[in-house]
């Protein structure tokens, strides 16, 4: 059985780059979706050209003895929205959203959005995090993710770095060797 390509997970390719909004109308939105809508919103946002970023990440499904992969999102329920009143009112036209709510800090949930994609690009096995707890703040120093800042966790006697989006209090985390750490002060 073929696995199907993902589907568009930002629009545009370079909203996560840079540093500072070109227009000082946008600003940045989290949508909560109704429940399983995640990906319809972002289709509706991408037909209709508004900037959106949708975390997704891949899946190993297994139904009896079939294998299905597949693209879910990474945070069950949100979209990352940034536009203007006006994008906010194209997205609610969707009627596939619970809640919008503005991000008062727009450069500090795009800076932790990025490090979230940087680490989906790094092909690691993630695991979503929901109860974020503070650690010690460590940066990698080389291999694939060399330069990412995250935080550090031991769970079950492996040590693991955890990116968080501060705004909603979730995040990924990927298992890494102790000394490809170092601590960020």
């Amino acid at each position: 059985m073929p696995v199907l390509c993902g589907e568009t997970s930002i629009y545009p390719d370079d909203l996560l780059e840079g540093e500072s909004d070109d227009d000082p109308d946008s600003s940045w939105w989290v949508l909560y979706t109704k429940s399983r809508q995640e990906k319809a919103v972002a289709r509706h946002l991408w037909s209709r050209q508004v900037a959106f970023y949708l975390p997704l990440v891949k899946r190993t499904l297994v139904y009896g003895s079939r294998r299905v992969v597949s693209h879910m999102p990474l945070f069950a329920g949100y979209v990352f929205m940034h536009g203007t009143w006006e994008a906010r009112l194209v997205s609610l036209a969707s009627n596939r959203l619970s809640r919008i709510l503005e991000v008062k800090d727009g450069a500090q949930l795009r800076e932790d959005l990025a490090r979230i994609r940087c680490l989906i690009a790094s092909n690691a096995p993630l695991t979503p995090e929901s109860r974020l707890v503070p650690g010690k703040r460590v940066r990698v120093r080389r291999g694939p993710l060399e330069g990412l800042e995250g935080t550090m966790l031991r769970r079950h006697g492996r040590t693991r770095i955890v990116v968080a989006v501060n705004f909603i209090q979730q995040g990924a985390s990927v298992e890494i060797d102790d000394y490809l750490l170092e601590l960020v002060e």
